[in-house]
């Protein structure tokens, strides 16, 4: 358990940074996406400093915006991450066995990807903003 402390740390600084500067106005210290810069098309993780921005402003729905993979699949993740280091209850394991595939986040990801720059209706809401 000794990565517990620097990870609360990096989270802490993340929180901190996040609550002390806007990604969405100029000037700020947060990296824009390369992959966006160079396509101009909106990689999976595209808008997630903002989403995450907006998450720790309280704003939900901003935050679903700008990207609702992260939003929505992060807690998910988050679970996952604690049943493969062994710190969640068994009661868990019927629940997240069928989440627990790589492909199927693979396929996930790749899907928002593409369907995230798909130019109309519902597909465009995905897109950040």
């Amino acid at each position: 358990m000794l990565w517990m402390a620097p990870a609360g740390g990096f989270v802490a600084a993340g929180v901190w940074a996040l609550r002390t500067w806007d990604p969405n106005l100029p000037g700020n210290p947060f990296l824009g996406c390369v992959f966006y810069a160079a396509t101009g098309l909106h990689c999976p993780g595209c808008g997630a400093t903002r989403a995450l921005h907006a998450l720790v402003h309280f704003d939900l729905a901003g935050a679903l915006a700008m990207n609702a993979l992260l939003i929505l699949g992060g807690p998910l993740g988050l679970l996952l991450v604690l049943r493969a280091l062994q710190q969640l209850p068994a009661s868990f394991e019927p629940w997240l066995r069928p989440l627990a595939r790589p492909w199927l986040w693979v396929g996930l990801v790749a899907g928002f990807g593409v369907l995230r720059n798909l130019p109309w209706a519902p597909f465009s809401w995905l897109a950040p903003g």
